[in-house]
């Protein structure tokens, strides 16, 4: 084989374990458009929203009643965990007749991320085996009974 044969070649070899690993985008949970959030006003009533938009994600009475729309869109390459992409939260809020009275549009940009710590305390006797506790308090005086 020529040197300018092995040239061309050699690359196109190394490439070819990468042609499994590709990315795949997946969007999940309740897509609103522009134009389906256009036709949403202020003042309209709950059964046009549920009309215009569907079903809410979700839904809180807390401070008002208000309806959430949650979407995220993800992306995963070959077999890592995907990551989010973009995500965003439509918000319909109402007032005590049933109407809407704001709206929200929010984005991944508009979350925080919160970091889940757990606690764990350690035990004594936990960490040894049942022989290792019998061996170190007959080693021991003061621990034995």
């Amino acid at each position: 084989m020529n040197f300018k044969a092995s040239a061309v070649l050699l690359p196109l070899l190394a490439t070819l374990p990468l042609g499994g690993c590709f990315t795949s985008t997946y969007t999940h949970g309740h897509v609103v458009t522009g134009d389906m959030l256009n036709q949403v006003q202020v003042g309209s009533s709950r059964e046009q929203v549920e009309l215009v938009l569907g079903s809410p994600s979700t839904t809180s009475s807390l401070a008002g009643d208000a309806y959430y729309y949650i979407s995220q869109k993800t992306a995963t390459t070959a077999f890592f965990n995907p990551d989010i992409v973009e995500q965003r939260v439509v918000a319909v809020y109402f007032d005590e007749d049933g109407f809407v009275k704001d709206m929200g549009n929010y984005t991944l940009e508009d979350g925080k991320i919160v970091d889940i710590v757990t606690r764990k305390t350690r035990t004594g006797g936990a960490d040894y085996g049942f022989l290792t506790q019998i061996l170190r308090g007959a080693t021991n005086p003061s621990l034995s009974l």
